[in-house]
């Protein structure tokens, strides 16, 4: 009986332990501490106030949804979601993220949008709402504005206190990466290649400059200019429009020829056309690991919603900073220690 009680005993610690090691790592996957009402005492007007300014730039400037959603993809990938990208070059930081070689491009409309959002919530309710929660929240606001999915935005974050544009080589898709690079660069961030196919369906919005995709319709190869899975009037079309991109960088296309403003699923079925914009757009038809997944959101809508959303809100909460290795800037373009 005495052994059975000290069994007993043995196995209620064991069991005890095991509950306090999974509440730490309930703690830790609840992201710091992140809420869906984390302002709604010391801010309580912050949603009214990110609504107000997101609709008035989307209507001063239809490309605000995708330029911001891109730059708060571009931001995320590198060590995380704490606003980096918005941090501009200085006397005490040379060569911040923004101006690594492929964020130069990144739209002025994104920064503009964050900035007009953060200097109303100074004047609201000081030093209380991070520049990367303004920009999620600012995301999740334009994606379903133009007619893509709603999807929750946990609040909480702190901006982080490193911006360096040598940090962002090796962390972002290239246009002349192959699928396997690509895949295994979203891998290596802990995404599969489904939540893969569903984020660059964001592509359904916005442009890309013409030296993004030169090589396909100029000089794919020297037997062939054109690239031979670009529909060839689609191809023709391109040529006319960025005839002089080497004169002038920021001569650009859509990257979703038919629908260009409204998120949806026409970026899929445009591949299953030839209509794709860039190699690796239309390396994902292609490729025979997402080609199922390519054509699967190309005929049902309401699922590439769903994972776009799903995947949305694990981006959100990649690497995030808290009180620790993070602060809530006054600017979001300066750190608050210069």
């Amino acid at each position: 009986m005495a052994r059975l009680s000290l069994n007993i005993n043995n196995t209620l610690s064991l069991i005890l332990i095991i509950v306090q090691i999974l509440a730490i790592f309930a703690k830790n996957d609840n992201n710091l501490g992140l809420t869906k009402d984390y302002y709604k005492k010391t801010c309580p007007r912050f949603e009214d106030i990110v609504d107000q300014h997101v609709t008035i730039k989307q209507q001063e400037t239809p490309s605000t949804a995708a330029a911001v959603v891109r730059v708060f993809f571009h931001d995320c990938m590198v060590d995380g979601c704490d606003a980096s990208t918005l941090i501009a070059s200085s006397t005490f930081n040379p060569k911040a993220e923004r101006d690594a070689d492929i964020n130069l491009s990144l739209p002025g409309d994104a920064f503009d949008l964050v900035t007009r959002i953060k200097t109303a919530l100074e004047l609201e309710c000081p030093g209380t709402v991070s520049c990367i929660d303004i920009l999620a929240i600012s995301t999740r606001n334009l994606v379903k504005m133009t007619g893509g999915p709603f999807y929750e935005i946990l609040l909480g974050r702190k901006d982080g206190l490193v911006s360096e544009a040598s940090r962002v080589k090796g962390n972002m898709a290239l246009p002349n990466m192959t699928m396997t690079q690509i895949i295994d660069q979203f891998k290596s961030k802990g995404f599969t290649i489904q939540e893969m196919v569903a984020l660059v369906g964001a592509h359904t919005i916005g442009f890309s400059h013409c030296k993004e995709f030169s090589n396909r319709i100029f000089h794919y190869n020297s037997g062939q200019p054109i690239d031979p899975k670009m529909n060839p009037n689609y191809a023709d079309g391109l040529r006319k429009l960025c005839a002089n991109y080497t004169k002038d960088p920021t001569m650009a296309a859509f990257n979703d020829v038919i629908t260009p403003g409204k998120f949806d699923n026409m970026y899929y079925r445009n591949l299953q056309r030839g209509l794709g914009l860039l190699s690796t757009d239309q390396a994902m038809y292609d490729d025979p690991r997402t080609k199922n997944i390519v054509e699967l959101y190309a005929s049902n809508e309401t699922a590439f919603f769903n994972d776009f959303a799903k995947a949305m809100e694990k981006v959100s909460l990649f690497r995030i900073k808290g009180d620790k290795d993070g602060e809530v800037r006054h600017r979001c373009d300066h750190f608050n220690n210069v």
